[in-house]
C-alpha cells in the first residue's frame, strides 16, 4: 500500500514542479529582456581586459599585489578628474584645461610648501582650480561662448602661468607629512591613492545619484529647455560643474605632487584624453543627459590595465600610443551610437 500510495503523488506533483519551473524560466528571460546591457559595459569590459592581460602577460607578474597596487597608484589622479569630467559631461559642457589646471596647482602648493602651513598650502592648491572653473564658467554662461572654446583658452593661459612661475623649474617638496597624505603612505596594505580614488567615487556617486545637484545636472544635459521651463536655473548648474571639474584636476595635482614629492610644470599634460576616454568608456555621453561616476573610475582603471599590460608585453611607446587611440575611438563611437539609439 504504501508503494501504491507514492506513485499518484509523484504524478500529481511532477507537472506541478515542471510548471513552476517553466513559469520561472519565463520570467527570467522577460527581465533579461529589460535589462539594457549598455549599461554594464564598462564592467564586461573590465573582466573581459582583465582576463586577456591575466592570460597574455601574468607569467610577468600582471597579477601580483605589487602590480596592481601600482595601478591604482598610477591611476589615481585620472580617476579623480574622471569624476569632475562625468559632472561637467553630463551638464552638456567639456572642461579641456584640467591638465594645466593640474600643473598649476601642484606648483602653488609646492612653492608654498617651503614655507607656508601645509593647510594654507593645500587651500592654495585647491584655489587654483576653484577660480580657474569660476572663470571658466562664468565666460561660457555669461557671454555665451561654449565651454570648449572657452576652456581651450584656459588651457593656454593657464600653462603659460604654470611654466612662468617656476621659470621651468621643478620644485621638490621636502615636506613628508604631505608626501604621505597626499600620495606615497599606506594605511596598511592599502595605499593612501586607493583611499582617495574611493573617496571621490564615493562622494561623487552619492552626489550624482542622490542629490537634486545631481538631478538638476542630468536634467540640464538632457534637455536645457525643458529644465528652464520647469525652474532649473541651469547657468548656475553649468558654472557649478565646471568649478567641480576644475577643483578635481587641482587635488590630482596635488596626489601627483604627493607621489613624486615635487611639482613640474608638465604634469597632467597628457591626461586630457585619457580622462574624457575613461569617463566615456564608463557610460557618460557626450552630449550630456546621462553618466555614472562609477563607471567613470572604472574607465580610468582600464585604462590603466592597458598601459600596464602592454608595457608588460613590451610593447613600444608609439605601439601603446596607438592601442590608447583605438580605444578612445571606439569609447567615442559607442557615445555616438547610443546618442543616435
Amino acid at each position: 500500500m504504501r508503494l501504491f500510495n507514492r506513485a499518484p503523488n509523484r504524478e500529481r506533483e511532477g507537472p506541478t514542479e515542471g510548471r513552476g519551473r517553466g513559469e520561472a524560466t519565463v520570467v527570467l528571460r522577460a527581465r533579461l529582456k529589460r535589462v539594457d546591457w549598455r549599461n554594464y559595459v564598462v564592467y564586461l569590459g573590465f573582466i573581459a581586459i582583465l582576463l586577456f592581460f591575466a592570460i597574455a602577460v601574468g607569467g610577468r607578474g600582471f597579477l601580483s599585489t605589487t602590480n596592481l597596487m601600482n595601478i591604482v597608484r598610477q591611476t589615481a589622479p585620472v580617476s579623480v578628474m574622471a569624476v569632475g569630467m562625468a559632472f561637467a559631461l553630463s551638464a552638456g559642457e567639456i572642461d579641456l584645461s584640467i591638465g594645466s589646471v593640474v600643473a598649476l596647482s601642484a606648483l602653488v602648493t609646492a612653492i608654498l610648501l617651503r614655507d607656508a602651513n601645509m593647510a594654507v598650502a593645500i587651500l592654495a592648491g585647491l584655489g587654483v582650480g576653484l577660480v580657474v572653473g569660476l572663470f571658466n564658467g562664468l565666460v561660457t554662461v555669461k557671454v555665451r561662448i561654449p565651454s570648449f572654446l572657452v576652456t581651450l583658452g584656459t588651457l593656454s593661459i593657464v600653462a603659460g602661468l604654470a611654466r612662468t612661475i617656476t621659470d621651468l623649474q621643478a620644485v621638490p617638496i621636502l615636506n613628508q607629512t604631505f608626501n604621505g597624505v597626499f600620495g606615497s603612505a599606506s594605511l596598511g596594505p592599502v595605499p593612501v591613492l586607493l583611499v582617495w580614488t574611493a573617496g571621490a567615487m564615493v562622494v561623487g556617486h552619492a552626489v550624482y545619484r542622490h542629490t537634486r545637484l545631481g538631478r538638476h545636472i542630468l536634467a540640464t544635459g538632457g534637455n536645457r529647455s525643458a529644465a528652464d521651463s520647469v525652474g532649473i536655473r541651469t547657468d548656475r548648474i553649468k558654472v557649478a560643474v565646471l568649478v567641480i571639474s576644475a577643483m578635481t584636476a587641482s587635488l590630482a595635482g596635488m596626489l601627483y605632487a604627493g607621489r613624486l614629492h615635487g611639482a613640474r610644470y608638465t604634469l597632467g599634460e597628457a591626461d586630457l584624453l585619457t580622462v574624457i576616454a575613461a569617463v566615456v568608456i564608463g557610460g557618460t555621453s557626450l552630449f550630456g543627459g546621462k553618466g555614472s561616476v562609477i563607471g567613470a573610475v572604472v574607465g580610468s582603471i582600464i585604462m590603466g590595465m592597458v598601459n600596464n599590460g602592454l608595457i608588460l608585453m613590451g610593447l613600444q611607446v608609439s605601439e601603446q600610443m596607438v592601442a590608447r587611440g583605438i580605444i578612445i575611438i571606439l569609447a567615442v563611437a559607442l557615445s555616438l551610437r547610443e546618442a543616435r539609439e
